[in-house]
């Protein structure tokens, strides 16, 4: 059992770190990653602990179920963020799924070209 929630933890954490890289502006994409990362490695200190207390003493598998459901409940939440508020990016370009910092709506001058008339 542990192989197979492994098998899609490590799936779903791998496509949330590009997913979420794609939704960034580009310039400043390696901040987001960055920042992401941090909320993880902070949640990745705090779970043994949490699951420590769940634990206990190892008498009751009771605490321990409970700390599944709310694992659970939190990664219910999260895909229910994910279809109100998603990005639809499938199939598109990064610069379609955001603009570059950089970019203006103005369209580029067009170039003139001078003439020259025969005389």
């Amino acid at each position: 059992m542990w192989v197979v929630i492994f098998f899609f933890a490590s799936a779903g954490a791998s496509a949330a770190y590009l997913t979420v890289s794609e939704t960034w502006p580009i310039e400043i994409r390696a901040e987001a990653i960055a920042i992401f990362f941090a909320i993880g490695c902070i949640a990745g200190a705090i779970d043994p602990a949490f699951y420590g207390a769940l634990i206990g003493n190892g008498s009751s598998r009771t605490s321990l179920f409970v700390g599944y459901l709310i694992g659970a409940g939190i990664m219910l939440i999260g895909g229910l963020v994910e279809v109100f508020l998603g990005v639809q990016a499938a199939g598109k370009s990064l610069e379609q799924v955001t603009k570059p910092l950089t970019s203006t709506d103005q369209a580029a001058p067009a170039t003139q070209s001078t003439s020259v008339a025969a005389v």
